[in-house]
């Protein structure tokens, strides 16, 4: 008779892991590994508008295991598409992307965010919630309900193109922007807010950006000349407050963006890249990323890198390596463009999952790099040629801990204690308890999971056997049949907010 191990909520990938599945010996113990889960016209989540909550709470289950057994372990979900939201929040409608209405609450009522995160973090894995600051309208056609912020404040935006945003340059857009923030790090147990490369529009062709009046009523001191730099501060401005608001209400909740690819050409400037980008955060959307990080006013940069390797004028590589060089002591992790591939497409790179396995080397074999993001959850379901399997097999064959941000905290948690192993019907439950008086950042929010078939690699934490990460705190043994299996030992790892890890607890020993 053979105990082998189920997590709750394990995944195939874990057992196999568990019972000596022969895989690739290098290990990534420390990985970023995100997917976006976009809910901009449903692209992600929910499939449509007006499923009924337990077709929801499904398809949000469904997509957190799909995605856990592909090894991630962070998800960064779209919470505020267009000043709106996905939770229940005191100034601003629910999306009509949920239920097909803007402001319709689920029914029976249920708090999306609510539940994104709980599952998340029952699956050890983190959430950030991903805003989008300035947008309001999508479409002309979009209608807002009447409550609506800016139907009561129509000089808090202009029209540009189709589309409807709030005014950079207004400072109570800054300030209520920050109260909106602060107020889902206040309520809910997030891991992170989350900003992409949306601030100022991209640039319509013969069309100038509608704020000269704004401009003229709050010019801080920029001249006429400099209307491009005071546009830079603008957004600067918000990045600061924001900052300061996020660690003064939680110092453990991290604030990261995804810009464009492409800070500046080289062409514009020295330090620019060796690209020849149409478009440049810096330039076109005033945002001045390599300020923020400099500053210290973001905890990571996701730069979305979605061309490939050799592109002519904005190679992945290119912009991989100037990336790492550009970190000013904050973590940096590489957005891809899972979305490209294609066996249709006319780039002969994007026709093959190779394409995407060549990257995660290029990141990993840069040390100044530490993960990669994913855009977008639907393609996974694509299976894209294969990808998941190549993933499974020489990327992401072993699970991996979000690394450490030591300028937030470097203090691990207490080891987990009081490990307990009971007979129950059908097998063996493993339990034990963490620190509940821990100070909040050092209290463990993730358990780690070592188990092989030779202790000394389970006494030293060695990463080639962690088979899970979780956020419970018990281990359930099942009883099998017909099954030879050696003696089996595990031990248990607290994870603190940080992800700072503690020592090893004592050594739990399973017998066939």
């Amino acid at each position: 008779m053979k105990r082998f191990l189920l997590i709750c909520l394990a995944l195939s990938v874990t057992a196999n892991i568990a019972l000596g599945a022969k895989k690739s010996k290098k290990t990534h113990s420390r990985e970023f590994r995100a997917v976006w889960v976009a809910t901009v016209n449903n692209i992600d989540w929910p499939s449509r508008p007006g499923l009924s909550v337990e077709q929801q709470k499904t398809e949000i289950r469904k997509l957190l295991d799909l995605h856990k057994s592909d090894g991630m372990n962070a998800i960064i979900m779209q919470v505020r598409p267009s000043a709106d939201a996905f939770y229940s929040s005191p100034t601003e409608p629910w999306s009509r992307y949920l239920q097909g209405n803007q402001g319709t609450a689920p029914e029976p009522f249920y708090d999306p965010l609510d539940y994104f995160i709980e599952q998340c973090h029952l699956r050890g894995m983190e959430f950030h919630a991903w805003f989008n600051p300035y947008r309001i309208k999508q479409s002309p056609k979009d209608q807002l309900v009447p409550q609506h912020i800016f139907n009561r404040h129509p000089d808090w935006g202009w029209s540009y193109g189709d589309r409807t945003y709030f005014d950079p340059g207004q400072p109570e857009v800054r300030n209520y922007l920050t109260d909106v923030v602060r107020d889902v790090v206040q309520r809910y147990d997030i891991d992170a807010i989350h900003f992409d490369d949306y601030f100022y529009p991209y640039k319509i062709e013969g069309e100038p950006l509608p704020d000269a009046k704004t401009f003229k009523q709050f010019p801080r001191n920029f001249k006429p000349s400099q209307i491009d730099d005071w546009r830079r501060d603008n957004v600067n401005i918000i990045i600061q407050m924001l900052n300061q608001t996020i660690k003064e209400v939680k110092p453990w909740v991290k604030f990261g963006i995804s810009p464009f690819g492409v800070w500046r050409n080289g062409t514009s400037d020295p330090e620019g890249s060796n690209t020849r980008a149409g478009t440049t955060n810096y330039d076109d959307l005033y945002a001045d990323i390599i300020h923020w990080l400099r500053e210290g006013w973001i905890d990571y940069a996701l730069p979305q890198l979605y061309w490939e390797i050799g592109h002519p004028s904005v190679d992945f590589s290119e912009l991989a390596t100037w990336w790492g060089n550009h970190t000013y002591q904050r973590a940096m992790y590489i957005g891809h463009a899972l979305y490209k591939l294609d066996q249709a497409s006319k780039s002969a790179a994007w026709r093959e999952p190779d394409e995407l396995i060549k990257q995660i080397q290029i990141v990993r074999a840069n040390p100044k790099l530490s993960g990669s993001a994913w855009y977008s959850s639907v393609h996974f379901k694509r299976n894209l040629n294969g990808l998941r399997e190549k993933m499974q097999l020489n990327g992401y064959q072993y699970q991996a801990i979000i690394p450490t941000m030591p300028w937030i905290d470097n203090t691990p948690p207490e080891m987990p204690q009081h490990l307990r192993l009971q007979n129950t019907e059908g097998g063996q439950l493993l339990t034990w308890q963490k620190n509940e008086k821990a100070k909040p950042m050092e209290q463990a929010r993730f358990f780690a999971i070592y188990g092989s078939s030779k202790k000394s690699k389970v006494k030293k934490c060695d990463p080639s056997v962690l088979i899970d990460i979780t956020g419970s705190n018990k281990l359930f043994f099942k009883e099998q049949n017909g099954r030879k299996s050696k003696k089996f030992y595990y031990s248990v790892t607290a994870l603190d907010r940080g992800n700072n890890e503690s020592i090893p607890s004592e050594i739990i020993t399973i017998r066939p």
